[in-house]
């Protein structure tokens, strides 16, 4: 069988022998305009495409043939079966023959021999397969329909506009269709997978949807690659709306959607920020039969690291472990992470260590991780230890491995020692970039080194390196918290920014940075002159206390922000709400989620489940159950996230039982629900 593709679907027709029997003649051909009108034409204006690459070109108007509707097609009769010459014609030299015509005239007069249809219409859809050029197989078609006056076939049209749209002739391609329509041929699954496919991937969304509405106006059913498709190129254009919406019109037309489809959406989704929604998708995919892989797993994670719900993450994690689905280096390093953020660092460390024994090797990511988890802990011991492992094992490192170690000897008021790690980098040939520099310029600045910091500004900025905004505010501090305003200010015109900048401004930028001391002293300073009214400005600064494990801090920016009439959002209140109980303040926090409450504030997910985490740490288990069961008749409540959180609390705390007794009755109630009324 001789197979051709329409797009994401493939047509067959049968392979003709190519026997050399019977043989044209070449012909002497004239280099004349390729394919000029011969015949009357008239322009069809159709609709264009959202693109600008689709629309009408003045000097390039598409024509087509008007087809003619007195034309009375040859039917040979039913008594006897027609007798081809197929297998008496060489395709390949008739090809050749073929790709050697200029202009309409010639095709017609090579194929003039076959113009009885001594050629089956199967013989020549195999040969509009193989031609390439989309003027000739233009022409082939034109000879087909109005020389040889074969009954239409919806087969030659899905090939022939297929080559069209592979050259982007998107009018032509309308042209066809209506012309398909003209001759009463019905267009088929594989004509509008070619055109939803093609449109779509040249980003002409608007067009592929419209044919998606043309075909199913036509009863003309898709089929699960091709909503794929169409749901993938939505994901690519971030247009998260279309794609769900095609998610739905997939699952309404009775396909059932296979795991690549359901790992797309979730990944939709969660970039829509419709994490409920995401974490039901798994559910779905049991009911429907498809198996969640390590792929949709560590897809969920990665949605919720990024949106910092680490608690939903380490949710999702125990319910991978619990189903026994395969953990891989991805995942491996998003809990790392996920772990670090927690505090956690044992468990982090037990999960690194435990890589290999699961066939999985960690690479220059997942030490990376591990660094930046220990300095955070100040583990200093720990971190010293695992860079000059990776050096004795010789594991690759790069910039992030030293700018990590350097930020790590910079906590640990090993100044010298971060200056020399710099050297050490450079020697190996990995090259310092601005986060390296901003950070020695702070070490060096904090250790009270003033002239060393400024000194290696000044050779960076005489070597042409670019300085970006956080290396110049990590220099401005530098200078102000010395009281030399005059070098700060010379430096912000450099900036080509005004004496006057926003402190909000640079607040913004250090703490995005990581630059902690910085961006703290710029806050307190901006705070007290009355300079912060940004809301976001305390939320950055609140972000940044939580991620370095500044509880102390995280509580004064919050307090500072009630001070000034902030009402803080539910992610705000989260991360207060673990700060005061890192630092023992169980009752002030439980006093703090009733005010809240009261106060109409709508809590998220996340906040309820850190209120059980401080009840199962204060081992409060009496508030933690009342809590327990208030959540679990709470309708817009995410239940089974609900059951993991506290069962891994009582985990944790070693009430197994407890622990079981959770699990049994999300499992009752997941059978209840499942079976036949």
């Amino acid at each position: 069988m001789c197979t051709f593709s329409l797009s994401a679907t493939s047509v067959q027709v049968e392979t003709l022998s190519s026997s050399t029997s019977f043989l044209l003649p070449l012909l002497s051909l004239t280099k004349s305009q390729f394919y000029p009108s011969t015949k009357p034409r008239i322009p069809i204006f159709l609709v264009t495409a959202s693109s600008s690459s689709s629309s009408p070109s003045k000097s390039k108007d598409i024509w087509r043939r008007t087809p003619d509707k007195t034309t009375k097609y040859y039917r040979h009769p039913n008594k006897k079966a027609p007798v081809h010459l197929d297998h008496s014609v060489d395709m390949n030299e008739l090809l050749k023959s073929i790709s050697e015509t200029q202009n309409e005239h010639e095709l017609f007069a090579l194929l003039s021999p076959y113009k009885d249809r001594q050629l089956s219409i199967r013989f020549m859809v195999s040969l509009l397969t193989r031609e390439q050029n989309y003027q000739r197989s233009v022409a082939i078609l034109d000879w087909i329909n109005e020389e040889a006056r074969y009954s239409p076939s919806v087969f030659a049209y899905n090939v022939v506009l297929r080559n069209v749209l592979r050259v982007k002739q998107w009018e032509l391609a309308h042209g066809l269709f209506d012309e398909m329509r003209q001759r009463g041929i019905a267009p088929d699954r594989y004509t509008y997978s070619t055109l939803i496919t093609c449109f779509g991937k040249e980003g002409m969304f608007d067009s592929a949807i419209s044919w998606l509405q043309q075909m199913e106006q036509d009863r003309v059913s898709g089929d699960l690659v091709l909503y794929s498709n169409l749901i993938e190129l939505a994901r690519k254009l971030s247009d998260y709306s279309k794609a769900i919406s095609i998610f739905s019109r997939l699952k309404s037309s009775g396909i059932v959607p296979d795991l690549v489809a359901y790992n797309t959406m979730i990944n939709v989704f969660g970039k829509a920020k419709l994490f409920k929604e995401a974490r039901l998708l798994i559910e779905e995919m049991r009911e429907q039969g498809v198996k969640p892989d390590t792929v949709s797993y560590s897809t969920l994670l990665n949605l919720y690291v990024e949106n910092h719900k680490f608690v939903e993450a380490l949710s999702v994690f125990a319910e991978m472990n619990e189903v026994n689905c395969p953990l891989d280096l991805t995942t491996c390093n998003i809990m790392i992470d996920v772990y670090g953020q927690l505090d956690m660092a044992k468990d982090a460390d037990r999960l690194f260590w435990s890589m290999r024994k699961m066939g999985i090797d960690p690479s220059v990511v997942s030490y990376n991780t591990l660094l930046r988890v220990y300095g955070e802990a100040e583990l200093f011991g720990e971190a010293i230890h695992l860079f000059r492992l990776m050096q004795r094992k010789e594991i690759e490192q790069n910039v992030v491995t030293y700018n990590t170690m350097i930020k790590i000897y910079g906590k640990s008021l090993e100044h010298e020692k971060a200056t020399n790690l710099m050297q050490e980098m450079q020697n190996r040939g990995i090259e310092p970039n601005a986060i390296t520099y901003s950070t020695i310029i702070a070490i060096w600045g904090k250790a009270g080194k003033l002239d060393r910091a400024a000194m290696l500004f000044q050779k960076l900025r005489s070597s042409g390196v670019e300085i970006d905004p956080v290396l110049y505010q990590t220099m401005i501090v530098a200078y102000e918290r010395v009281g030399l305003v005059a070098h700060a200010k010379r430096l912000l015109h450099e900036l080509r920014q005004p004496d006057t900048i926003p402190r909000e401004t640079a607040i913004t930028i250090l703490a995005r940075a990581g630059r902690i001391e910085e961006a703290t002293w710029v806050f307190r300073q901006a705070f007290d002159a009355g300079e912060v009214k940004d809301i976001s400005v305390f939320g950055c600064m609140i972000e940044l206390f939580s991620r370095n494990k500044k509880y102390a801090n995280v509580i004064e920016v919050f307090e500072k922000m009630r001070s000034a009439g902030y009402f803080p959002d539910s992610h705000i209140i989260a991360l207060v709400l673990n700060s005061y109980g890192k630092l023992r303040e169980f009752e002030t926090a439980d006093d703090l989620y009733s005010e809240m409450q009261e106060e109409g504030c709508v809590f998220s997910d996340q906040v309820h489940f850190q209120m059980l985490s401080l009840y199962g740490a204060r081992k409060d288990f009496n508030m933690l159950e009342s809590l327990f069961e208030r959540l679990d008749s709470d309708s817009n409540i995410n239940k089974k996230e609900l059951h993991h959180v506290v069962a891994g609390i009582y985990e944790r705390a070693n009430r197994l039982n407890d622990a079981s007794r959770i699990m049994n009755r999300m499992n009752k109630r997941r059978t209840f629900n499942s079976s036949p009324v």
